[in-house]
């Protein structure tokens, strides 16, 4: 098996993994642990950088060791990574600049405000692709500025770095040697232009940002560097980074333009690919790199839902409704509907198409008969009903439907929800064999590099359905549905008027 083993790195927001893969798709083994996460204040979501590092570091030797083989079977490792999420570290000595702020925070709701009220917001659209929203890492780069005394001067001399976590993990891996990122993580900071492919020094300017501290930007299948030899893989090629979203759209195999995935994560994420025609949205959807191969740049729509799969869990964790995550499909299932009951999950805000930091959650519709089952199921729908709005708008920006819809991530494997997600959009939901698509997009774009694989059609043959759902309900009662969903989501906009902590 020498030579066809790749190891994909899957640093996510709640976790970080590793799985093996070789050169038909399978996965050899796999390794998983989870990390703490930071609330200081409400709004507000932070990661230690050294947890980061140290449960990906120990993920990669437990994947190995699950797989049954040695450092020297590994052709390359692959990296894919929860994206926004902005971290700072002393460039002499790696040493983190406090925590990494996650991209759900939403500190930065004012500053984003103050920039639109100032005019920004087509600049940065048309450059970017994005919209000036808490989300994204270059108004979290500032205000960690702006709170570290003297931070500002020594990362105009190069001494304090920016990334996000794939530019953080590289670092680590390489020790020191390497600082760079790849198209997509830099394609979702504001700060770099999508059609050039560089950092653009008028929108440096805006946020008052040194180009100094930021990564060199290179292609998602290149070797960029190689394991720093104080490591159990040492010498080993580093020569595939995507964002964890981009990485999905590749490992689903969406190589032609139309074709959409759907990731139920901690959000959801749905992307259709668009070729290398970057389609500025007329529905408030982002314009983003979709992966960057053999010296051509493919785009994507995308849009984002903060809250997804991280429902189930607040209905676990905080309201203790359910024992397990599983458990929510059963109390789901036991209702035959929502019994007039809906959940808008806007935790942090509302992401795509709303663009709302000032949202908060609500649940609507609640009577006396209402009880654990239709939370349940409301719970459930809300992701779906999520994913719903994005598909519509995208479908209208790109000016053709979306015809079958791939679906990946945690809450895919629930066969109650993808019925559900099929029944609004009106199309088929298709489940893949392998899951585990980030990581297997990851590895694909390392294998690539390293020889593994000749061309992305190779890795195509090993795309295989698991199972297709079928729409079930007519459209006038998916219509109906989604009329009701908007009328709950208009309850949750704007509930802060004025977001005090964000200063």
């Amino acid at each position: 098996m020498s030579g066809s083993i790749v190891l994909a790195l899957d640093q996510g927001t709640t976790s970080s993994r590793a799985i093996v893969f070789d050169d038909k798709g399978s996965i050899l083994g796999s390794d998983q642990q989870e990390f703490r996460q930071h609330y200081p204040r409400p709004g507000w979501v932070e990661h230690d950088p050294r947890d980061i590092w140290e449960t990906q570091r120990n993920t990669m030797e437990g994947a190995l060791t699950s797989a049954g083989i040695t450092p020297d079977q590994v052709a390359a490792i692959g990296i894919t990574n929860q994206r926004e999420t902005t971290l700072l570290w002393e460039a002499s000595s790696g040493r983190p600049v406090g925590h990494a702020i996650v991209w759900q925070d939403r500190r930065t709701a004012d500053m984003c405000r103050r920039l639109k009220n100032e005019g920004h917001e087509d600049t940065f659209n048309r450059k970017t692709g994005l919209f000036l929203d808490p989300y994204f890492s270059g108004t979290k780069i500032r205000w960690m500025m702006e709170h570290h005394d003297g931070l500002r001067g020594r990362a105009e001399n190069g001494e304090v770095l920016f990334g996000t976590v794939d530019s953080w993990l590289v670092w680590n891996l390489t020790g020191g040697k390497v600082h760079a990122t790849d198209i997509t993580n830099a394609s979702r900071t504001l700060l770099c232009n999508i059609h050039e492919g560089s950092w653009d020094d008028e929108l440096l300017a805006i946020l008052d940002i040194p180009r100094a501290m930021l990564p060199e930007i290179r292609s998602c299948s290149e070797v960029y560097g190689k394991v720093d030899q104080d490591l159990p893989l040492k010498g080993i090629p580093i020569a595939g980074i995507a964002g964890d979203q981009q990485a999905a759209l590749f490992g689903q195999a969406c190589f032609r333009p139309g074709m959409a995935k759907n990731t139920y994560g901690t959000g959801c994420f749905l992307l259709m690919q668009t070729g290398e025609t970057a389609i500025r949205s007329g529905n408030n959807l982002l314009t983003t790199v979709a992966w960057s191969l053999n010296g051509k740049t493919n785009y994507a729509l995308e849009g984002s839902v903060f809250i997804g799969g991280a429902v189930i869990q607040w209905l676990r964790d905080e309201l203790q409704i359910i024992e397990s995550a599983p458990r929510v499909n059963e109390l789901a299932a036991g209702v035959e509907d929502n019994g007039g009951v809906y959940l808008v999950p806007a935790f942090t805000g509302l992401g795509a198409p709303h663009w709302d930091p000032y949202a908060r959650g609500v649940m609507v519709g609640l009577t006396r008969g209402a009880n654990r089952g239709h939370i349940a199921r409301a719970a459930l729908e809300s992701i779906a009903f999520q994913s719903a709005d994005l598909m519509e708008a995208m479908a209208g920006d790109a000016g053709m439907p979306v015809k079958e819809l791939r679906v990946d991530g945690g809450a895919a494997a629930s066969d109650l929800l993808m019925q559900i997600q099929t029944d609004l959009v009106g199309v088929d939901v298709v489940r893949p064999r392998v899951t585990e698509t980030t990581a297997f997009g990851a590895a694909c774009l390392a294998g690539l590099a390293a020889g593994v694989w000749d061309q992305p059609e190779d890795i195509e043959r090993h795309w295989q359905p698991e199972k297709t759902f079928h729409p079930e309900q007519t459209r006038e009662e998916a219509a109906e549905a989604m009329r009701q969903w908007r009328r709950a989501v208009e309850r949750s906009r704007a509930w802060i008027e004025e977001d005090d902590d964000a200063s």
